[in-house]
């Protein structure tokens, strides 16, 4: 008997099981009236941290390669000069 091998091809389409996947998604930071990344800016940046001090990747929060460097060493950049903490810890 000869075994036969299922020549299923799949699709990228055949894994899309949500409407969401196929909207369009775009930086924050590129268009026309985008705020500026800057290390001063600590109201902007701590949105980018999570809850325990960590970087947010830039796949969840949709921001170009780009932009994502600067992000990322602005905020280094205000924890370094203390403006920031790096845990995000307050103790009364």
């Amino acid at each position: 008997m000869k075994k036969t091998k299922n020549n299923r091809t799949r699709n990228r389409d055949d894994s899309k099981n949500s409407p969401f996947e196929d909207r369009k998604r775009f930086c924050p930071f590129s268009n026309k009236n985008s705020p500026n990344i800057d290390y001063k800016d600590t109201k902007l940046l701590s949105k980018y941290i999570s809850e325990k001090g960590k970087i947010i990747p830039s796949r969840i929060t949709n921001v170009s390669r780009g932009k994502q460097k600067e992000l990322s060493l602005a905020i280094k950049r205000a924890r370094f000069l203390a403006l920031m903490s790096y845990t995000n810890k307050f103790f009364n």
